[in-house]
């Protein structure tokens, strides 16, 4: 082959390498096979092709690295992840007011009587002392009943049954609930009010009765109470905590 005809060949090679993109290596070289009248395109298969290495001059730029980068949504991800958002972002609102609603009176009048009654029910077996208003002095009626209401709920009740019996929402007998007052004359004298004590339910109460006996579940059912039972109170602190409900 002459002189002139490679110089020419070679320099169409060479045009063709710097004018083709990376990705069409493949044609490339079945051009090249072609220009220098060797095996026609045609009969060549791409598994036959000689893989060029790319000119690191023509290599993609890698991505830049980015230390914490998080993942980037497309545009359309994006339109599908703002809905949810929204919703979510919506949604706090009304769990906070859920939650602010969780301690409706009713539920908060509950605990209260709750309380009431657990920590009267432990203070079983306390001796009656004669003004005694602690479980390590022994109790009387009033004081017994005023120390249940001062550490169960923190609510102070007057010092003795008579003005705790002032202190109070009057109460019908058929609409006792647990924690209510219920008082007594025991004193022969029919207005006086005497003694108190703390009802739980299905008539029963606890109270802390006479000298000689230990703080006790009576019932108003029996004959002795029966005959000298006044009335019940709910004490004016335990509906203000409440919201006067319940």
């Amino acid at each position: 082959m002459p002189i002139q005809r490679l110089t020419g060949v070679a320099a169409l090679v060479s045009m063709l390498l710097f004018a083709i993109p990376v990705h069409a290596e493949t044609r490339a070289v079945a051009n090249l096979s072609l220009i220098a009248g060797g095996t026609s395109a045609s009969s060549l298969s791409l598994n036959q092709l000689p893989i060029l290495n790319p000119s690191p001059m023509f290599a993609a730029p890698s991505a830049p690295s980015f230390a914490g980068a998080t993942p980037a949504f497309g545009a359309a991800h994006s339109s599908l992840l703002a809905p949810v958002v929204a919703k979510a972002d919506d949604a706090k609102p009304a769990a906070s007011a859920a939650d602010d609603q969780a301690d409706s009176p009713a539920e908060t009048i509950t605990d209260l009587r709750k309380a009431l009654i657990g920590l009267a029910m432990n203070l079983r077996d306390v001796r009656y002392v004669r003004g005694g208003h602690s479980p390590t002095t022994g109790f009387d009626c009033s004081g017994f009943v005023r120390y249940v209401f001062a550490h169960a709920i923190g609510v102070q009740l007057p010092t003795n049954s008579a003005s705790q019996f002032l202190a109070g929402l009057k109460v019908k007998r058929a609409d006792m609930k647990p924690g209510d007052l219920v008082f007594f004359h025991t004193s022969g004298r029919h207005h006086r009010i005497t003694h108190v004590g703390i009802y739980i339910s299905n008539g029963r109460f606890i109270h802390a009765p006479t000298t000689g006996k230990s703080v006790q579940i009576s019932s108003l059912d029996e004959a002795y109470w029966a005959k000298r039972f006044v009335g019940a109170k709910r004490p004016d602190g335990m509906l203000a905590l409440a919201g006067r409900n319940g």
